[in-house]
């Protein structure tokens, strides 16, 4: 794949392509909170050639750094629209694990006829009326409490958190090992808070395009499947539950998801 660089004006945001002569579809693979763009490796290693693929180091993960921690997901779904339109990209699924499935969602807020579909791993809906009040208060608050614990003890309770599988905690473990402690703790801060932020402004947030939502059956990770229960009910979307797999189900069980996301690849070339 080939490594390039946008510049938003507030910092340089570093993504990487790869464009496939024979398919009009563009998977556009947006890592959670904390994670780059490794965290999709084996989807990118499984699509390639097949698919043109795009993927990024979201604003202040990654190479994406450093990056003043000042901007929303408003501004991160502008800044990849921008970056698709850099590349030319016109039909394109927007996959989102965790946190960057809120951007996607973001992004449909704003530019709703543009992505041809959307696959959710692992995330949850930025609809209000989903989350309580008590919740959003925890989001705007998780800062202190991470910075109470010393650094090994929250790295394992990431680690763990995230994934279920050896290979899963060792992709997550790789991953936080390019933080400090600072960094880890005001970014994931930021990123609840920002979180927190686009759930209160009480938007719409529908899903106009196909749409499939994929949770990790051992998932832990806060109320992450009690919330995709609850989409999949209050929307009508399908729901995957996949099979030994926790909050990174992606890496931990990749064939399985890679399996769905094919699957709905075929059904949207179909249609």
């Amino acid at each position: 794949m080939q490594q390039k660089t946008y510049s938003t004006g507030r910092g340089t945001i570093c993504y990487w392509v790869e464009h496939c002569p024979f398919s009009v579809w563009t998977l556009v693979f947006l890592p959670g909170l904390t994670a780059d763009h490794t965290l999709f490796d084996r989807q990118i290693a499984y699509f390639s050639g097949r698919y043109s693929i795009l993927v990024w180091d979201a604003p202040g993960h990654g190479a994406s750094r450093p990056f003043p921690l000042d901007f929303s997901l408003e501004c991160q779904a502008q800044w990849l629209h921008d970056i698709l339109s850099r590349e030319e990209v016109q039909s394109f699924c927007l996959i989102g694990q965790s946190m960057g499935g809120y951007v996607a969602q973001c992004f449909l807020q704003r530019y709703p006829n543009e992505a041809g579909g959307f696959i959710a791993i692992d995330s949850a809906p930025l609809k209000r009326r989903y989350v309580t009040g008590a919740e959003l208060w925890a989001l705007r608050h998780c800062e202190p409490i991470y910075r109470l614990y010393p650094w090994k003890a929250l790295q394992r309770a990431a680690v763990r958190g995230c994934a279920c599988t050896q290979q899963g905690q060792a992709v997550m473990e790789q991953m936080m090992s390019a933080y400090t402690r600072e960094e880890y703790c005001a970014l994931a801060g930021h990123g609840y808070r920002m979180l927190a932020q686009a759930m209160a402004a009480d938007l719409p947030y529908e899903i106009p395009c196909p749409a499939l939502l994929l949770c990790g059956e051992h998932d832990r990770a806060a109320s992450t499947r009690r919330y995709n229960k609850a989409w999949a009910k209050g929307e009508g979307l399908p729901l995957v539950w996949v099979p030994g797999a926790g909050h990174n189900s992606n890496t931990d069980n990749a064939p399985a998801v890679n399996q769905q996301i094919e699957a709905f690849m075929h059904r949207a070339a179909e249609s």
